[in-house]
């Protein structure tokens, strides 16, 4: 899949003309037009695309709402509120780049949770793999920041609980803390550092991105067998087949956006953050923007020391451990079959991983207390189990279904088995004297 030569062929002499000085057309058809990819492609394959759209609407709307934003700690809020009042459509503006966010991380996890579900981290797309969860880092790193700019007090007291964990890494952590607060508060120093970052990020995020789309068309699409691609037949042609699919999965999606913008744009959105910074008044629970709470659960979890690790230091790196294994899954599973349709028992241990993954989040939104804080030690423990027990050990013991020849003979296969399951007569042909 991966290389080939190029069909491409200029019809005009302009055409012609472009094609010797800068062959960025045929760049494009062999990219999206000719590009062969598995034919057993399921939606769980558009998001990709969609995520594609979906940085693109952000930095077009994030680029216009920067040149009415004020980043300043006297004017950042009331900016806001004049973007939504009396800049043209500004109030759409907002609501599209704050909900986007949040559609982004919905697709950014579903893609995570399809290339775990169908081994997409296998060799040989070890790197494709990586830069995902560099792309990802970004993202969180981006939404972070975002979630500063406008200034109400979930802005401001999330980015005084956030940056004040770094002060638990031995050594830096308090030189880390003042360089990203550009101070010894979180102020008009930090609103300047965070609104910069935030703006620049995600241009490296589209950088990576090519990158990451170079590395997929080198090494190839995955495909729900997890088998490689060995004849043509196993392929068609990326545009129109695979275009058509992604583009009713794009308008499902943007259909489900839409519903947030205009019916329940501030749905995701935390009440307080409506309410002017006030350092002097703390609110009664500190939460992040729900794409976080996964990790805010893992963070609040450890609440114990582990040898001379205290507890703050130890939530800190389990935080950030969640997000490295990340990095490490593909030699951690040690499984020769790549997808999970055909190894039962991987496919049990990762929905009870999705479900963790969620009822991580859930937990992440209660009070650190009680039985709250049990619950999300458990689930914390099930969570780097997955990837660091789980994982490898499955890969030696499990007994997974055999696999079927090719991709041809997987997809003839299921329509053969669809096709017995219709009720008698249901493909006979009608009678003619009927």
């Amino acid at each position: 899949m991966a290389g080939g030569h190029s069909t491409y062929k200029p019809n005009t002499a302009f055409e012609r003309w472009i094609d010797k000085r800068l062959p960025l057309p045929r760049l494009m058809y062999d990219s999206f037009v000719a590009y062969p990819v598995p034919r057993n492609l399921n939606y769980a394959y558009t998001f990709g695309g969609i995520l594609s759209i979906m940085l693109v609407a952000q930095i077009l709307t994030g680029v216009v709402l920067a040149m009415h934003y004020a980043s300043d700690t006297g004017l950042a809020f009331n900016s806001v509120e004049k973007i939504m009042r009396d800049v043209n459509s500004g109030w759409l503006l907002r609501y599209l780049h704050a909900n986007g966010a949040s559609m982004f991380f919905v697709a950014v996890y579903i893609h995570i949770f399809r290339g775990l579900y169908y081994g997409s981290y296998k060799a040989p797309r070890e790197l494709l793999w990586i830069l995902g969860c560099i792309i990802y880092l970004l993202m969180m790193a981006t939404a972070f920041m975002g979630y500063v700019l406008p200034w109400g007090q979930m802005s401001f007291w999330g980015a005084t609980v956030i940056t004040g964990f770094f002060t638990a890494i031995p050594l830096v952590g308090e030189w880390i803390q003042q360089l990203l607060l550009g101070g010894f508060a979180v102020d008009n120093p930090t609103l300047n550092r965070f609104f910069s970052l935030h703006y620049l990020l995600p241009f490296m995020i589209a950088g990576v991105v090519v990158l990451h789309v170079w590395a997929l068309h080198v090494t190839g699409q995955t495909n729900p067998t997890g088998i490689e691609v060995k004849s043509k037949t196993d392929t068609v042609a990326f545009t129109p087949y695979a275009t058509i699919k992604d583009s009713f999965a794009m308008v499902v999606f943007f259909i489900v956006f839409a519903y947030f913008v205009f019916y329940i744009p501030n749905f995701l959105g935390h009440a307080d953050n409506y309410i002017q910074a006030d350092p002097l008044k703390t609110p009664a629970h500190i939460v992040p923007e729900w794409y976080f709470l996964p990790f805010y659960a893992i963070l609040r979890a450890i609440t114990f020391n582990i040898g001379p690790i205290d507890s703050k230091l130890g939530g800190v790196l389990a935080m950030f451990g969640a997000i490295a294994v990340l990095f490490v899954v593909p030699w951690l599973d040690t499984s020769k079959v790549r997808s999970a349709v055909y190894r039962p028992w991987y496919r049990l241990f990762f929905w009870v991983f999705v479900l963790d993954s969620i009822f991580l989040g859930w937990l992440g939104s209660r009070p650190a207390e009680g039985t709250y804080v049990v619950m999300a030690q458990v689930a914390t423990l099930y969570y780097f189990a997955f990837f660091i027990v789980i994982m490898p050990v499955l890969g030696l013991l499990e007994t997974p279904r055999k696999l079927p020849g090719s991709i041809t003979e997987a997809v003839l296969a299921r329509n053969a088995g669809s096709a017995a399951a219709l009720p008698d007569g249901a493909n006979a042909a009608p009678d003619k004297n009927a």
